[in-house]
């Protein structure tokens, strides 16, 4: 038996795992981002550039939701899912070990008596301890635990896409709440300045020398405008409310920490973009669809190894006695060595359509790395344009606001002067209202255009990468 034991552990050492051994695919990667972005100095870690918005309570709300958002809970409980299981794969290659012990007494029928007029009751003792080991010759539980591990990184990088999501949600909606505070600030500014050339016109009609039919439009233009406000307000509050459910508080409980307004940030921090491999090499969302193309490929091993026979040693030593004073006793002791082969080869059909499966899982898993990657490189590209192109408007439309606020002044300066009518004027105003308007929204579309170059590079380069960025 020793002969026996010695041989099957050399078997055991020499077993191949069956099915194909994974291999990281090839991606093709673009030399360089087709957009013209301008590396800057911004030069360190995702802290830094957030701390480069020169905002402390920005900086505050994106700590809270990294550390009580609760999307982020669900997420690191599945991790510790996966680090559970794969814990429970790597035990299944080892022995397992069950004690166990029982006593009982039995009535035993006359025609049951051996001999014949034997005792009427029968006790019996035992108690042992039993070991069970599969002999993973061809690499079922190994490729089990390969499967395990995979998935166990594949959770683990979801965490980490899911921390660069959420980092940029607070980010895009703080944004947006201090641009809706602008456009709330600006409109009644509108307001103000209407309020005041509905009183030049009022003047002018008390005076003779205006008519009702300007003072009607006067009137009219500055309840339109009055108007934006309820809905500029609703969306101010609504934003509150996203920035404390993302923080993992009730909606209601930032709006006094929120409610001061403050402008949006009048220098951007500049992410340095490096090469599209370092980028991918960097996103957590790849590194997750790699991890389950891995996990797929070694569970085609698992479903393979059902073809062949499955290989158990198991070991029993104990103690069997009718009374139990004798249990542990030399006459008492009891053992066991036994080899066990399980093989469903009859089965051929069952395990080749878990293969079949398990391979064209293998392949989708594949599709959606190499759709992964198709998708960040179009995400980065479309952001890093939309990025630049925001900043352009920007800077036009702060112009125009300038020309059209001085134009709106000569307008009110004519009219009260009697050079021209109030149809100017108003056409005037309207146009200072809407430039103003789209002056603000144009600044918050390109910090949160900002934002999106943060996520879609998942995070500021490290200082290694940073290196080798021309």
């Amino acid at each position: 038996m020793r002969k026996f034991l010695a041989s099957g552990a050399f078997v055991l050492l020499a077993g191949c795992a069956v099915g194909p051994d994974y291999e990281a695919p090839a991606t093709p990667e673009p030399e360089a981002f087709h957009a013209d972005h301008q590396a800057g100095a911004f030069s360190d870690s995702e802290q830094r550039f957030w701390a480069g918005f020169g905002d402390p309570l920005l900086a505050q709300l994106i700590e809270q939701t990294l550390a009580a958002n609760q999307d982020l809970q669900v997420a690191v409980a599945r991790y510790d899912r996966a680090a559970a299981l794969l814990y429970g794969a790597k035990r299944e290659q080892w022995p397992s070990v069950t004690a166990s012990a029982s006593g009982a007494e039995q009535h035993l029928a006359e025609v049951e008596r051996t001999p014949a007029g034997g005792p009427e009751r029968v006790e019996r003792y035992q108690a042992g301890v039993n070991a069970n080991w599969e002999l993973d010759l061809f690499g079922r539980l190994r490729r089990a635990t390969e499967s395990r591990q995979a998935e166990l990184s594949a959770t683990a990088a979801d965490i980490g896409a899911l921390q660069v999501a959420l980092v940029g949600q607070v980010a895009s909606s703080y944004f947006e709440l201090r641009g809706l505070q602008q456009r709330l600030a600006v409109a009644e500014q509108n307001v103000a300045l209407q309020e005041d050339t509905l009183d030049i016109v009022t003047s002018r009609v008390e005076a003779g020398r205006g008519t009702e039919f300007d003072q009607v439009r006067a009137r009219a233009q500055l309840e339109r405008t009055r108007a934006a406000l309820p809905s500029l307000e609703a969306g101010i509050r609504a934003a509150m409310h996203r920035i404390a459910v993302l923080t993992g508080r009730p909606p209601a409980s930032l709006i006094a920490a929120l409610a001061p307004v403050q402008s949006l940030p009048d220098s951007l921090p500049v992410i340095p973009v490096d090469s599209p491999g370092d980028m991918l090499r960097r996103r957590p969302d790849i590194a997750a669809a790699e991890r389950r193309l891995a996990a797929a490929t070694a569970r085609i091993g698992v479903a393979t190894a059902d073809l062949f026979p499955r290989f158990t040693l198991s070991g029993l030593l104990g103690s069997v006695a009718t009374d139990s004073s004798d249990l542990f006793s030399g006459p008492a002791e009891s053992r066991r060595v036994a080899l066990g082969i399980d093989w469903t080869f009859l089965d051929y059909g069952k395990v080749q359509a878990r293969i079949d499966a398990a391979d064209a899982d293998s392949r989708a898993a594949l599709a959606r790395y190499q759709q992964a990657v198709l998708n960040a490189l179009e995400e980065t590209e479309t952001r890093l344009v939309r990025y630049q192109r925001s900043s352009e408007r920007a800077a036009r439309l702060e112009q125009a606001a300038v020309d059209a606020e001085r134009a709106a002044e000569l307008a009110r300066t004519r009219y009260d002067r009697g050079f021209i009518g109030y149809f100017e004027v108003l056409a005037a105003e309207q146009e200072l209202t809407v430039t103003r308007d789209a002056q603000v929204r144009s600044r918050t579309e390109e910090v949160q255009a900002m934002v999106d170059v943060y996520r879609a590079l998942a995070g500021a380069p490290t200082p290694e990468e940073e290196s080798r960025v021309d």
